[in-house]
């Protein structure tokens, strides 16, 4: 009687790991900690699975498919929606199928969600990276000649192309708005600490500043979950105070949104009694109440221009890295009101 054939899946059911787990640890990967891998080891020699290396290596390299991933780190965030969507717009012209994940910000869960891309023989990859991404996370992609693009967050250490927008100069072009209309108590709302948009954004809010005379006060920068409810927490905390901030630049479009929504629990009213300013320029924010004053990157343009550097690293089979930074532009509407007096009064 013909044995079993023991398998993948079964092997990742036993040791309580995901299936892409189970196929780094078969390809001596070393994204796996010492203990999974240990556990995953173990599981292996106990059921007696034997890797069949050379059908794995015939696989990978007849699989190459018309398939591009694309992994964004919150997809709750309405931009990388759109982003995914001008992804699609290029990809499914050029007759490709476009597999797309979120990772919730979770650098282990970015590692099995591209181990499994890989296995299904994508043919290249936009990824905004998670928190704690660093170069041996993608190292393995490059070895293996797969193209990759990193949008929105860059990944220092690794050769693969890169997508940003220009966050210092449309933080600056916030801030300069908002001093214009009157504003000298302004706070810097939302956002991670630790990642490099923040630092480059807040550079750019800080700078604005030291040119009007303003001198940065840390108190007013105030980081939060770069979400709507982070949006909420952040401004609950600016309004608590001793000396108010009249107006804000968010991190981005989700945490200004939040902001106004904490300010109306507050009896105040955006534009109104408090000056919002955003970071992205999401759909939502032209037809928000107020309609929001933001920072113009583009999301779906910015995941058109990803797809069409992708495309050419595919089509040329040439995967040198380029790093290009995007152009932004500040919108102006209703949400960072007008002028105010002497008195702090806002002009009629």
């Amino acid at each position: 009687m013909t044995k079993k054939r023991i398998t993948v899946v079964e092997i990742a059911r036993a040791a309580g790991v995901s299936k892409s787990t189970v196929s780094l640890v078969l390809q001596g990967s070393s994204l796996v900690n010492q203990v999974t891998r240990a556990k995953v080891t173990a599981v292996i020699r106990e059921l007696g699975y034997v890797y069949n290396r050379g059908a794995a290596n015939l696989r990978q390299s007849n699989s190459k498919s018309k398939i591009v991933g694309i992994v964004v780190n919150d997809l709750t965030n309405s931009f990388f929606a759109e982003l995914a969507v001008g992804v699609d717009d290029v990809m499914q012209s050029a007759g490709y199928v476009q597999f797309l994940s979120n990772t919730a910000e979770n650098a282990d869960r970015q590692r099995e969600v591209i181990a499994s891309m890989r296995e299904h023989g994508i043919s290249g990859l936009i990824v905004s990276p998670a928190r704690g991404t660093d170069a041996a996370d993608l190292k393995p992609l490059v070895a293996s000649g797969i193209p990759v693009v990193v949008v929105v967050r860059n990944v220092h250490g690794v050769k693969v192309s890169s997508l940003m927008s220009d966050n210092h100069a449309g933080a600056l072009a916030a801030v300069e708005h908002l001093v214009e209309l009157g504003h000298r108590r302004i706070a810097f709302l939302g956002g991670f600490a630790d990642t490099a948009v923040f630092t480059e954004r807040l550079g750019g809010y800080r700078n604005a500043l030291k040119s009007a005379g303003i001198g940065f006060d840390g108190g007013l920068a105030i980081s939060s979950a770069p979400s709507r409810a982070g949006g909420v927490d952040a401004i609950g905390r600016a309004i608590k105070l001793t000396e108010r901030p009249t107006a804000a630049l968010c991190f981005n479009d989700a945490v200004a949104f939040g902001v106004c929504d904490g300010l109306r629990a507050n009896k105040l009213e955006p534009g109104d009694d408090f000056a919002v300013v955003g970071f992205d320029d999401v759909i939502e924010a032209k037809t928000a109440v107020p309609a929001l004053t933001t920072v113009s990157v583009d999301p779906q343009g910015m995941g058109r221009r990803a797809a069409q550097l992708l495309l050419k690293q595919i089509n040329s089979g040439n995967a040198d890295a380029e790093a290009i930074v995007s152009s932004v532009r500040l919108v102006v509407r209703e949400s960072s009101g007008t002028a105010l007096t002497d008195k702090g009064r806002r002009t009629a």
